[in-house]
């Protein structure tokens, strides 16, 4: 470039990046078409005139946000740095949470319904919330003992509930049952009925996703070995609000779903957002599996993980469509 072109397009960079004016506007102005507008511009970045840099927060990686999303066909994804000091064993829900927590409160609107499953990633993700706006919050499964009612999924609800200023519907009962018919008496309960008349009104909904492994999974960790071989010998691979899935997606062993107070697999196919909550590379298969599920729309995961779910391949139709792998 010569003096008078640089000095061009350096005014002409000036009001499109700086001062928000269009092409057009910057056309009339220097009294040329906005195609030599458009040429200027692309010239003004390849001759280093005017440098682009897309920054976001230290902890978080954007390609691999975009790469995963891409792959998978869901909404949104969020990849947060996997802590460099953390072992291989270790449970993703601290430092997942507070990111869930910050997209939670961007994709929450006023009057929306929040549904919380339980989960550790769920309950950090509750106990990091800073702003969320005027909702109603629901439980969507039982409680989970584990000598931590302070920080249970109880205690998440009424949390981003007061945080919100919105109403609190928790669910006072275990998640899984001895049988299915003191599933059903507990389901017919009022306190427990009226959180369930909440559930085709979810239009937010955060979930956390478990291995099929001690200490990983929830479900695995409440049955007995007997009925721990059984789900095994059908393929369990993960773990989802009290729902079993095989690697492939397909929701198995439904009669374990009779005795569990949660929200069934069908509405939450029908819920417009639901983001699932985990990371590590030991949670790899079972991530992915519940992505090809059609469960879930959005993901928050770290990573390690998301390093995984590139290598692996994805369900054979986008997360987005919401079709369940074992009716195709």
């Amino acid at each position: 470039m010569g003096p008078a072109e640089l000095m061009q397009a350096a005014a002409m960079a000036r009001r499109f990046y700086l001062e928000g004016k269009s092409k057009i506007q910057i056309a009339d102005e220097f009294g040329v078409s906005r195609f030599k507008v458009a040429r200027v511009l692309e010239s003004a970045v390849e001759h280093d005139l005017v440098r682009i840099e897309i920054r976001v927060p230290a902890e978080l990686d954007a390609e691999r946000s975009d790469a995963l999303r891409a792959r998978y066909g869901l909404r949104h994804v969020v990849v947060a740095e996997s802590p460099a000091d953390a072992p291989a064993n270790a449970h993703d829900a601290d430092h997942l949470g507070e990111v869930a927590a910050d997209l939670m409160s961007e994709l929450v609107n006023e009057g929306d319904v929040l549904g919380l499953a339980w989960g550790r990633s769920t309950i950090h993700m509750a106990a990091a919330l800073k702003e969320l706006p005027p909702c109603t919050v629901v439980q969507l499964t039982g409680v989970y003992d584990v000598g931590t009612a302070e920080r249970g999924s109880v205690e998440a609800v009424r949390r981003a509930a007061a945080v919100s200023g919105g109403e609190a519907h928790p669910i006072y009962a275990p998640m899984l049952l001895p049988d299915a018919q003191t599933a059903a008496a507990l389901r017919g309960q009022t306190g427990i009925a009226h959180a369930f008349e909440y559930f085709d009104k979810v239009t937010v909904a955060a979930v956390s996703i478990g291995s099929w492994e001690a200490g990983i999974s929830t479900v695995h960790d409440m049955l007995s070995d007997e009925e721990r071989s059984h789900y095994a010998s059908l393929g369990a691979a993960a773990e989802m609000s009290a729902h079993l899935f095989d690697l492939e997606g397909r929701t198995i062993g439904r009669d374990l779903g009779e005795r569990c107070i949660t929200v069934e697999a069908e509405r939450l196919r029908r819920i417009p957002e639901v983001v699932a909550i985990a990371g590590g590379r030991r949670k790899g298969d079972a991530i992915a599996a519940v992505l090809r599920s059609g469960l879930v729309t959005s993901l928050v995961t770290d990573t390690a993980a998301a390093d995984y779910l590139m290598r692996v391949p994805p369900g054979r139709r986008p997360a987005l469509d919401r079709v369940d792998p074992a009716d195709h």
